[in-house]
């Protein structure tokens, strides 16, 4: 719980008070490699932090997949327009390791709002960081050649470079696996 608890006080800043009222909503569950958390088409009933592993958001576009993103080690997981909005979840978010995560409940993060008076604000801030990752992710694929993209994920990703297969990557950055290949190679000479 003290990953958890971190990034709480990281992303929330919620006070010490509340804090532990807030961290009894979460649950720990573990996701087996393969297991969806939620799958395209099904409502999204559930926010979870992950405390280990890696799961992958993906759709399909005709018959191939797309990697949206990659989430892991102490990030936040969800479809958050179901959550939200009570929607039909857009994509799939599959576990592509063994993932131990620390989840609350559709019900549950309603209730925050009981708890924590200020937390219409705060989640207003959480959401704005997840809307300025998805703009510099726009960015990156208006803005940059393939080449430039990998160096900026890299950067800032490279522990999945021995965690997850090199084709989620590839697609997660919109290029193919031989592109993603060459970049490396061209790298590492």
């Amino acid at each position: 719980m003290v990953q958890l608890e971190q990034c709480i006080r990281d992303n929330f800043g919620i006070n010490t008070n509340r804090f532990s009222e807030v961290v009894d909503f979460f649950q720990l569950e573990s996701v087996a490699k393969g297991e969806y958390f939620v799958r395209e088409g099904n409502y999204c009933q559930k926010l979870s932090f992950i405390k280990s592993g890696f799961l992958r958001t993906y759709t399909y576009h005709n018959t191939k997949e797309i990697t949206q993103w990659i989430s892991g080690t102490d990030q936040f997981i969800t479809d958050l327009s179901s959550l939200l909005f009570h929607t039909p979840a857009k994509m799939n978010i599959q576990a592509i390791s063994d993932s131990t995560l620390f989840t609350i409940s559709r019900k549950n993060y309603e209730k925050i709002g009981h708890v924590v008076p200020e937390w219409n604000h705060l989640e207003k801030l959480f959401i704005a960081k997840c809307f300025n990752i998805l703009e510099d992710r726009v960015f990156s694929f208006l803005s940059m050649t393939a080449e430039e993209r990998f160096h900026h994920f890299f950067k800032q990703n490279s522990e999945l470079f021995n965690e997850v297969p090199l084709h989620y990557i590839s697609s997660l950055l919109g290029m193919t696996p031989e592109t993603l290949s060459r970049i490396r190679k061209k790298l590492i000479s």
